[in-house]
């Protein structure tokens, strides 16, 4: 998170609510948000949110399967991760992860599939 300058606005069970600037360390080749970056703020929303709906010292969070869809480009600015859960079970959790710019334009939606994981004894 810090690496790709994450902070977090706010974090409740139903939504996790994560920043990230768009400058030199979330770029791509040609100045623009990479992609990679938009997923690495979209995951990490959801297995936030996981973490908050079990118990961590009898069980792991682990990302199963992650998408998704670029729908605007943006070269500078703050993006804005909101994650809510679309499932929640008993070994998997599904979040749905919407991330917006600075005037609430979409500029990634993604789908996490989260997996929970009993600590071995």
């Amino acid at each position: 998170m810090d690496s790709l300058g994450m902070k977090i606005i706010s974090k409740d069970k139903n939504l996790v609510v994560i920043s990230m600037p768009v400058d030199h360390r979330t770029h791509q080749p040609f100045g623009y948000l990479h992609g990679g970056a938009s997923v690495a703020l979209a995951e990490t929303a959801a297995s936030i949110g996981a973490t908050l709906h079990v118990d961590l010292k009898e069980n792991n969070i682990f990302g199963i399967e992650i998408n998704a869809n670029h729908i605007k480009s943006i070269r500078n600015g703050t993006v804005t991760a909101k994650a809510s859960p679309i499932h929640i079970g008993k070994s998997t959790m599904v979040w749905e992860i919407k991330i917006t710019d600075e005037n609430d334009q979409l500029i990634c939606i993604s789908r996490s599939t989260v997996g929970i994981i009993s600590k071995k004894k």
